[in-house]
Protein backbone atom coordinates (compact mmCIF):
# COMPACT_ATOMS: atom_id res chain seq x y z
CA UNK A 1 0.00 0.00 0.00
CA UNK A 2 1.56 3.32 -1.04
CA UNK A 3 1.93 6.41 1.08
CA UNK A 4 -1.08 8.15 -0.44
CA UNK A 5 -3.46 5.28 0.23
CA UNK A 6 -2.09 4.96 3.76
CA UNK A 7 -2.82 8.64 4.39
CA UNK A 8 -6.19 8.38 2.69
CA UNK A 9 -7.12 5.43 4.89
CA UNK A 10 -6.00 7.28 8.02
CA UNK A 11 -8.08 10.34 7.16
CA UNK A 12 -11.09 8.25 6.13
CA UNK A 13 -11.04 6.37 9.45
CA UNK A 14 -10.62 9.62 11.36
CA UNK A 15 -13.61 11.23 9.63
CA UNK A 16 -15.70 8.10 10.15
CA UNK A 17 -14.97 7.97 13.91
CA UNK A 18 -15.63 11.68 14.40
CA UNK A 19 -18.90 11.41 12.46
CA UNK A 20 -20.02 8.37 14.46
CA UNK A 21 -19.16 10.11 17.71
CA UNK A 22 -21.09 13.21 16.66
CA UNK A 23 -24.21 11.11 16.04
CA UNK A 24 -24.39 10.35 19.77
CA UNK A 25 -25.38 13.91 20.63
CA UNK A 26 -25.66 13.41 24.37
CA UNK A 27 -22.20 11.88 24.73
CA UNK A 28 -20.81 14.50 22.35
CA UNK A 29 -22.22 17.31 24.49
CA UNK A 30 -21.06 15.80 27.78
CA UNK A 31 -17.54 15.22 26.47
CA UNK A 32 -16.98 18.64 24.94
CA UNK A 33 -19.03 21.09 26.97
CA UNK A 34 -19.42 19.87 30.56
CA UNK A 35 -15.88 20.77 31.66
CA UNK A 36 -15.92 24.23 30.02
CA UNK A 37 -19.27 24.95 31.65
CA UNK A 38 -17.95 23.88 35.05
CA UNK A 39 -14.89 26.13 34.92
CA UNK A 40 -16.77 29.38 35.60
CA UNK A 41 -18.39 27.73 38.61
CA UNK A 42 -15.01 26.58 39.89
CA UNK A 43 -13.23 29.90 39.53
CA UNK A 44 -16.09 32.14 40.56
CA UNK A 45 -16.94 29.78 43.41
CA UNK A 46 -13.39 29.68 44.74
CA UNK A 47 -13.14 33.44 44.52
CA UNK A 48 -16.40 33.86 46.43
CA UNK A 49 -15.37 31.34 49.07
CA UNK A 50 -12.04 33.15 49.54
CA UNK A 51 -13.84 36.44 50.06
CA UNK A 52 -16.26 34.84 52.51
CA UNK A 53 -13.39 33.33 54.48
CA UNK A 54 -11.65 36.69 54.62
CA UNK A 55 -14.80 38.36 55.88
CA UNK A 56 -15.61 35.71 58.48
CA UNK A 57 -12.12 34.91 59.78
CA UNK A 58 -10.03 38.02 59.22
CA UNK A 59 -12.36 40.99 59.57
CA UNK A 60 -15.17 39.93 61.88
CA UNK A 61 -14.70 39.79 65.67
CA UNK A 62 -13.28 36.51 66.91
CA UNK A 63 -14.74 34.80 69.97
CA UNK A 64 -11.84 33.28 71.95
CA UNK A 65 -12.51 30.84 74.83
CA UNK A 66 -10.01 31.60 77.60
CA UNK A 67 -9.18 29.23 80.45
CA UNK A 68 -8.42 31.34 83.55
CA UNK A 69 -9.78 34.54 82.02
CA UNK A 70 -9.89 36.22 85.44
CA UNK A 71 -6.09 35.86 85.81
CA UNK A 72 -5.16 38.39 83.11
CA UNK A 73 -7.73 41.17 82.67
CA UNK A 74 -5.14 43.44 81.01
CA UNK A 75 -4.36 40.80 78.39
CA UNK A 76 -8.07 40.20 77.71
CA UNK A 77 -8.62 43.94 77.25
CA UNK A 78 -5.67 44.16 74.84
CA UNK A 79 -6.99 41.27 72.75
CA UNK A 80 -10.39 42.96 72.59
CA UNK A 81 -8.75 46.01 70.95
CA UNK A 82 -7.71 43.62 68.13
CA UNK A 83 -11.22 42.29 67.65
CA UNK A 84 -10.55 39.15 69.70
CA UNK A 85 -13.17 38.90 72.42
CA UNK A 86 -12.20 36.65 75.29
CA UNK A 87 -14.83 34.62 77.12
CA UNK A 88 -14.71 32.02 79.85
CA UNK A 89 -13.91 28.63 78.37
CA UNK A 90 -16.10 25.62 79.17
CA UNK A 91 -14.60 22.69 81.06
CA UNK A 92 -14.63 20.45 77.97
CA UNK A 93 -12.81 22.92 75.71
CA UNK A 94 -10.32 20.32 74.40
CA UNK A 95 -13.13 17.98 73.39
CA UNK A 96 -14.86 20.83 71.59
CA UNK A 97 -11.69 21.65 69.66
CA UNK A 98 -11.33 18.00 68.64
CA UNK A 99 -14.98 18.02 67.54
CA UNK A 100 -14.32 21.21 65.49
CA UNK A 101 -16.86 23.17 67.51
CA UNK A 102 -14.11 25.62 68.50
CA UNK A 103 -11.07 26.60 66.41
CA UNK A 104 -8.67 27.85 69.07
CA UNK A 105 -8.57 28.49 72.81
CA UNK A 106 -6.18 30.28 75.17
CA UNK A 107 -5.02 28.88 78.50
CA UNK A 108 -3.63 31.34 81.06
CA UNK A 109 -1.27 29.68 83.53
CA UNK A 110 -2.20 29.61 87.23
CA UNK A 111 1.01 31.46 88.11
CA UNK A 112 0.45 34.13 85.46
CA UNK A 113 -0.21 36.99 87.92
CA UNK A 114 2.72 36.05 90.16
CA UNK A 115 5.12 35.78 87.22
CA UNK A 116 3.79 39.05 85.81
CA UNK A 117 4.46 40.96 89.04
CA UNK A 118 7.92 39.40 89.37
CA UNK A 119 8.86 40.39 85.83
CA UNK A 120 9.22 36.78 84.74
CA UNK A 121 7.81 35.42 81.44
CA UNK A 122 4.14 34.66 82.13
CA UNK A 123 3.05 31.42 80.54
CA UNK A 124 0.27 31.30 77.98
CA UNK A 125 -0.82 28.31 75.93
CA UNK A 126 -2.72 28.18 72.66
CA UNK A 127 -4.83 25.07 72.20
CA UNK A 128 -5.76 24.14 68.63
CA UNK A 129 -5.82 21.27 66.17
CA UNK A 130 -3.25 21.93 63.45
CA UNK A 131 -4.74 19.27 61.18
CA UNK A 132 -7.89 21.40 60.74
CA UNK A 133 -7.33 23.93 57.94
CA UNK A 134 -10.26 26.06 59.08
CA UNK A 135 -8.40 26.78 62.34
CA UNK A 136 -5.21 28.22 60.83
CA UNK A 137 -6.47 31.78 60.32
CA UNK A 138 -8.03 32.23 63.80
CA UNK A 139 -4.94 30.71 65.40
CA UNK A 140 -2.65 33.04 63.44
CA UNK A 141 -4.75 36.05 64.49
CA UNK A 142 -4.48 35.20 68.19
CA UNK A 143 -0.78 34.34 67.94
CA UNK A 144 0.02 37.63 66.21
CA UNK A 145 -1.95 39.63 68.78
CA UNK A 146 -0.12 37.89 71.64
CA UNK A 147 3.19 38.63 69.95
CA UNK A 148 2.35 42.33 69.75
CA UNK A 149 1.24 42.32 73.40
CA UNK A 150 4.47 40.69 74.49
CA UNK A 151 6.62 43.16 72.54
CA UNK A 152 4.66 46.14 73.85
CA UNK A 153 4.95 45.07 77.49
CA UNK A 154 8.62 44.25 77.07
CA UNK A 155 9.31 47.69 75.61
CA UNK A 156 7.45 49.40 78.49
CA UNK A 157 9.43 47.44 81.07
CA UNK A 158 12.71 48.49 79.50
CA UNK A 159 11.62 52.13 79.36
CA UNK A 160 10.65 51.96 83.05
CA UNK A 161 14.26 50.95 83.78
CA UNK A 162 15.68 53.70 81.64
CA UNK A 163 16.75 51.35 78.85
CA UNK A 164 16.09 51.96 75.19
CA UNK A 165 13.83 49.11 73.94
CA UNK A 166 15.89 48.88 70.73
CA UNK A 167 18.70 47.37 72.80
CA UNK A 168 16.65 44.17 73.00
CA UNK A 169 16.57 43.99 69.19
CA UNK A 170 20.18 43.98 68.02
CA UNK A 171 19.13 42.85 64.55
CA UNK A 172 16.26 44.39 62.61
CA UNK A 173 15.26 41.87 59.97
CA UNK A 174 13.01 42.89 57.11
CA UNK A 175 11.64 40.80 54.25
CA UNK A 176 11.68 41.86 50.60
CA UNK A 177 9.42 39.54 48.63
CA UNK A 178 10.47 39.19 44.99
CA UNK A 179 7.33 37.30 44.02
CA UNK A 180 5.22 39.29 41.60
CA UNK A 181 1.71 40.28 42.58
CA UNK A 182 0.14 37.69 40.29
CA UNK A 183 2.09 34.88 41.90
CA UNK A 184 1.22 35.98 45.44
CA UNK A 185 -2.49 36.48 44.89
CA UNK A 186 -2.91 33.52 42.59
CA UNK A 187 -0.84 31.02 44.58
CA UNK A 188 -3.71 28.69 45.35
CA UNK A 189 -5.15 28.68 41.84
CA UNK A 190 -1.71 28.13 40.28
CA UNK A 191 -1.46 24.99 42.41
CA UNK A 192 -4.95 23.75 41.53
CA UNK A 193 -4.97 24.68 37.84
CA UNK A 194 -2.16 22.30 36.68
CA UNK A 195 -4.00 19.33 38.19
CA UNK A 196 -7.27 20.23 36.48
CA UNK A 197 -5.69 20.92 33.10
CA UNK A 198 -3.40 17.88 33.04
CA UNK A 199 -6.25 15.58 34.06
CA UNK A 200 -8.54 17.08 31.42
CA UNK A 201 -5.89 16.74 28.69
CA UNK A 202 -4.83 13.25 29.69
CA UNK A 203 -8.30 11.71 29.55
CA UNK A 204 -9.95 14.23 27.22
CA UNK A 205 -10.29 11.72 24.38
CA UNK A 206 -10.80 8.71 26.65
CA UNK A 207 -14.34 7.89 25.59
CA UNK A 208 -13.61 7.92 21.88
CA UNK A 209 -10.29 6.06 22.29
CA UNK A 210 -11.95 3.26 24.26
CA UNK A 211 -15.14 3.11 22.21
CA UNK A 212 -13.31 2.80 18.86
CA UNK A 213 -11.35 -0.20 20.16
CA UNK A 214 -12.90 -1.99 23.13
CA UNK A 215 -16.39 -0.81 22.20
CA UNK A 216 -16.09 -2.08 18.65
CA UNK A 217 -14.72 -5.40 19.86
CA UNK A 218 -17.73 -5.76 22.14
CA UNK A 219 -20.09 -4.87 19.27
CA UNK A 220 -18.12 -7.25 17.01
CA UNK A 221 -17.56 -4.53 14.42
CA UNK A 222 -13.78 -4.43 14.82
CA UNK A 223 -13.01 -7.78 13.21
CA UNK A 224 -14.58 -6.91 9.80
CA UNK A 225 -12.60 -3.66 9.82
CA UNK A 226 -9.34 -5.48 10.50
CA UNK A 227 -10.14 -7.95 7.73
CA UNK A 228 -10.02 -5.19 5.10
CA UNK A 229 -6.82 -4.74 3.05
CA UNK A 230 -6.19 -1.38 4.76
CA UNK A 231 -2.99 -1.18 6.80
CA UNK A 232 -3.67 -1.67 10.48
CA UNK A 233 -1.29 1.14 11.28
CA UNK A 234 -3.50 3.48 9.29
CA UNK A 235 -6.64 2.15 10.97
CA UNK A 236 -5.43 2.63 14.53
CA UNK A 237 -3.74 5.95 13.70
CA UNK A 238 -7.00 7.23 12.24
CA UNK A 239 -8.87 6.20 15.37
CA UNK A 240 -6.29 7.82 17.63
CA UNK A 241 -6.18 10.98 15.53
CA UNK A 242 -9.95 11.31 15.92
CA UNK A 243 -9.56 11.00 19.70
CA UNK A 244 -6.73 13.54 19.65
CA UNK A 245 -8.89 16.02 17.73
CA UNK A 246 -11.65 15.54 20.27
CA UNK A 247 -9.20 16.03 23.13
CA UNK A 248 -7.75 19.20 21.58
CA UNK A 249 -11.22 20.60 20.91
CA UNK A 250 -12.13 19.93 24.53
CA UNK A 251 -8.90 21.57 25.78
CA UNK A 252 -9.46 24.62 23.57
CA UNK A 253 -12.96 25.10 24.98
CA UNK A 254 -11.65 24.59 28.52
CA UNK A 255 -8.90 27.17 28.06
CA UNK A 256 -11.34 29.70 26.59
CA UNK A 257 -13.68 29.06 29.52
CA UNK A 258 -10.75 29.42 31.92
CA UNK A 259 -9.80 32.75 30.32
CA UNK A 260 -13.35 34.07 30.50
CA UNK A 261 -14.03 32.93 34.05
CA UNK A 262 -10.63 34.09 35.38
CA UNK A 263 -11.19 37.50 33.78
CA UNK A 264 -14.59 37.83 35.44
CA UNK A 265 -13.60 36.39 38.81
CA UNK A 266 -12.19 38.43 41.61
CA UNK A 267 -9.43 37.56 44.02
CA UNK A 268 -6.61 35.19 43.07
CA UNK A 269 -8.07 33.97 39.78
CA UNK A 270 -8.12 37.50 38.35
CA UNK A 271 -4.40 37.97 39.00
CA UNK A 272 -3.27 35.05 36.80
CA UNK A 273 -1.98 35.54 33.28
CA UNK A 274 -4.96 34.79 31.02
CA UNK A 275 -3.74 36.52 27.87
CA UNK A 276 -4.21 34.84 24.50
CA UNK A 277 -0.44 34.30 24.35
CA UNK A 278 -0.58 32.44 27.67
CA UNK A 279 -3.53 30.37 26.43
CA UNK A 280 -1.54 29.46 23.32
CA UNK A 281 1.42 28.38 25.44
CA UNK A 282 -0.87 26.26 27.62
CA UNK A 283 -2.32 24.57 24.56
CA UNK A 284 1.20 23.79 23.33
CA UNK A 285 2.09 22.35 26.75
CA UNK A 286 -1.02 20.19 26.84
CA UNK A 287 -0.80 18.90 23.26
CA UNK A 288 1.79 16.17 24.06
CA UNK A 289 -0.31 15.09 27.03
CA UNK A 290 -3.35 14.64 24.80
CA UNK A 291 -1.22 12.44 22.51
CA UNK A 292 0.17 10.46 25.44
CA UNK A 293 -3.24 9.87 26.98
CA UNK A 294 -4.84 8.87 23.67
CA UNK A 295 -2.09 6.42 22.73
CA UNK A 296 -1.98 4.87 26.20
CA UNK A 297 -5.76 4.49 26.39
CA UNK A 298 -5.85 2.94 22.92
CA UNK A 299 -3.19 0.40 23.90
CA UNK A 300 -5.05 -0.51 27.08
CA UNK A 301 -8.39 -0.69 25.28
CA UNK A 302 -6.86 -2.99 22.65
CA UNK A 303 -5.99 -5.44 25.42
CA UNK A 304 -9.50 -5.28 26.92
CA UNK A 305 -12.25 -7.65 25.79
CA UNK A 306 -15.11 -5.35 26.76
CA UNK A 307 -15.90 -1.69 27.22
CA UNK A 308 -16.39 -2.26 30.94
CA UNK A 309 -12.90 -3.71 31.27
CA UNK A 310 -11.44 -0.77 29.35
CA UNK A 311 -13.27 1.75 31.53
CA UNK A 312 -11.86 0.11 34.66
CA UNK A 313 -8.45 1.56 33.76
CA UNK A 314 -9.74 5.11 34.15
CA UNK A 315 -9.60 4.83 37.95
CA UNK A 316 -5.83 4.39 38.18
CA UNK A 317 -5.12 6.52 35.13
CA UNK A 318 -6.79 9.50 36.83
CA UNK A 319 -4.35 9.10 39.72
CA UNK A 320 -1.29 9.66 37.52
CA UNK A 321 -1.72 13.45 37.06
CA UNK A 322 -2.22 13.79 40.83
CA UNK A 323 1.13 12.22 41.76
CA UNK A 324 3.27 15.33 41.05
CA UNK A 325 1.02 17.49 43.25
CA UNK A 326 1.40 15.08 46.16
CA UNK A 327 5.15 14.74 45.55
CA UNK A 328 5.67 18.51 45.46
CA UNK A 329 3.75 18.94 48.72
CA UNK A 330 5.97 16.36 50.42
CA UNK A 331 9.24 17.37 48.76
CA UNK A 332 9.22 20.73 46.94
CA UNK A 333 11.81 21.11 44.19
CA UNK A 334 13.05 24.23 42.42
CA UNK A 335 11.65 24.67 38.95
CA UNK A 336 15.16 25.44 37.67
CA UNK A 337 16.13 21.75 37.79
CA UNK A 338 16.06 20.65 34.15
CA UNK A 339 15.51 16.95 34.87
CA UNK A 340 11.92 17.54 36.01
CA UNK A 341 10.95 18.80 32.55
CA UNK A 342 11.51 15.29 31.24
CA UNK A 343 9.22 13.63 33.82
CA UNK A 344 5.63 13.08 32.65
CA UNK A 345 2.97 15.07 34.54
CA UNK A 346 5.60 16.77 36.71
CA UNK A 347 6.86 18.64 33.65
CA UNK A 348 3.35 19.75 32.70
CA UNK A 349 2.74 20.83 36.29
CA UNK A 350 5.82 23.06 36.32
CA UNK A 351 5.25 24.49 32.84
CA UNK A 352 1.61 25.38 33.57
CA UNK A 353 2.58 27.08 36.82
CA UNK A 354 5.22 29.14 35.05
CA UNK A 355 2.80 30.28 32.34
CA UNK A 356 -0.08 31.17 34.68
CA UNK A 357 2.31 33.10 36.98
CA UNK A 358 3.39 35.22 34.03
CA UNK A 359 6.93 33.78 33.99
CA UNK A 360 8.90 32.71 30.91
CA UNK A 361 10.36 29.24 30.54
CA UNK A 362 13.88 29.09 29.14
CA UNK A 363 14.68 27.62 25.74
CA UNK A 364 16.33 24.67 27.48
CA UNK A 365 13.22 23.96 29.54
CA UNK A 366 10.98 24.12 26.47
CA UNK A 367 13.39 21.94 24.49
CA UNK A 368 13.65 19.23 27.13
CA UNK A 369 9.91 19.27 27.75
CA UNK A 370 8.89 18.99 24.10
CA UNK A 371 11.54 16.39 23.27
CA UNK A 372 10.71 14.16 26.25
CA UNK A 373 6.92 14.47 26.05
CA UNK A 374 6.66 14.10 22.29
CA UNK A 375 9.14 11.22 22.41
CA UNK A 376 6.99 9.42 24.97
CA UNK A 377 3.86 10.12 22.90
CA UNK A 378 5.56 8.68 19.80
CA UNK A 379 6.65 5.58 21.72
CA UNK A 380 3.13 4.96 23.01
CA UNK A 381 1.71 5.62 19.54
CA UNK A 382 3.97 2.93 18.06
CA UNK A 383 2.95 0.62 20.92
CA UNK A 384 -0.72 1.06 20.03
CA UNK A 385 0.04 0.37 16.34
CA UNK A 386 2.02 -2.74 17.30
CA UNK A 387 -0.86 -3.91 19.50
CA UNK A 388 -3.27 -3.58 16.56
CA UNK A 389 -0.98 -5.63 14.33
CA UNK A 390 -1.24 -8.65 16.63
CA UNK A 391 -3.54 -11.31 15.19
CA UNK A 392 -5.11 -12.15 18.57
CA UNK A 393 -6.74 -8.71 18.53
CA UNK A 394 -9.04 -9.85 15.74
CA UNK A 395 -9.33 -13.47 16.89
CA UNK A 396 -10.60 -12.51 20.35
CA UNK A 397 -12.97 -9.89 18.99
Amino acid sequence: MNKLSYSATLLAVMRKEVRDFFRDRRTFFLTLFISPLLYPLIFLGIGKLSEMRKETQLEKPLELPVVGIERAPNLVAFLASYGINGKAAPADIEDRIRAQQVDVALVIDRDYAEDWRAGRPAKLELVTDSTRRNADVPTARVREALKVFSQSVGALRLLARGINPSVASPVNTATRDLANEEAKRGAFMTMLLPLILTLSAFIGGAHLAMDTTAGERERQSLEPLLATPAARGALVSGKMLAAVLLGLASMLLILLSFKASASLAGGSAKMMDVSFLAMGKLLLVLLPLVLIGTALLTSLAAAAKSMKEAQSHIVWLMMLPMLPAYALMAYPVKDTALWQYAVPFLSQNQMIQKITRGESATAGQWGIYLAASLGLALLLWFTAVWRYKQEKLAISA
